[in-house]
């Protein structure tokens, strides 16, 4: 298929293979589509021996994996904060950052104007993650493909929240209320509407005799984080929100 080894000509195009699913910790059944993950287009004889289709696949793939996940481990973000961690865990940075912290940089088969230059384009290295997605998913399946996914990005979704430090507003609330009133605040549910699958809640902050304006949420943590706010804003002298 490619008529150079690649990146690092020291390793036969046999040895990047093995390099690879041994970084990846997957076997993959049919060799030949993992040489086609790794293949650029500017050693493939022809554009559709490249990884690009592969790439265009992974993609989608590893969207909707990293989406299930968020969902499934912060109940209490909303769309803005999900799409924000998942566009920050899928962009091209991250998967050339993952690229470059296992190594697979080495297994990459590129043609010899780029395998000479010291650093490989980001795009390039962005690429062979979303294409060896769409490899494991042909030959392992979805789960295989899932259990991939989760390993190179396990320790980066943990890392990521759907309130940042700066919009922690209960851990603000609480600093404040402390230091200023010496009260700890606590959170009183007014109200809850829908059906059990799907209940917002209306809550508000209290500070020893002082109640503040309520907020709702899809969540309880989520209406806490709102009602805190309104807290702060009222202490601060601004219009809380509804």
């Amino acid at each position: 298929m490619s008529d150079v080894t690649g990146a690092s000509d020291e390793l036969s195009v046999q040895q990047k293979l093995e390099l690879c699913e041994a970084l990846l910790h997957y076997r993959f059944l049919d060799r030949a589509l993992l040489e086609t993950c790794l293949t650029h287009a500017s050693v493939a004889k022809t554009r559709l021996d490249s990884n690009e289709r592969l790439e265009f696949l992974g993609d989608a793939i590893l969207g909707a994996i990293v989406c299930e996940r968020l969902f499934h481990r912060f109940p209490e973000a909303t769309e803005g904060e999900l799409t924000r961690m998942k566009s920050s865990l899928v962009s091209r940075n991250t998967c050339a950052a993952i690229t470059k912290e296992l190594g697979l940089d080495r297994c990459l088969l590129l043609g010899k104007g780029l395998s000479v230059h010291h650093e490989i384009p980001l795009s390039i290295m962005a690429g062979v993650i979303e294409a060896l997605v769409a490899g494991v998913y042909f030959d392992g399946g979805m789960e295989a493909c899932r259990r991939m996914v989760e390993r190179m990005l396990s320790s980066r979704i943990e890392q990521n929240t759907p309130f940042d430090r700066a919009r922690n507003f209960k851990s603000q609330l609480q600093q404040l209320s402390q230091k200023s009133f010496g009260e700890t605040p606590i959170y009183q549910v007014l109200d809850e509407k829908g059906p059990d699958h799907s209940k917002c809640f209306q809550v508000s902050a209290v500070i020893g005799p002082q109640t503040f304006p309520s907020a709702w949420g899809n969540s309880k943590k989520e209406a806490e984080q709102r009602a805190a706010s309104n807290a702060l804003l009222e202490i601060q002298g601004k219009k809380p929100s509804a």
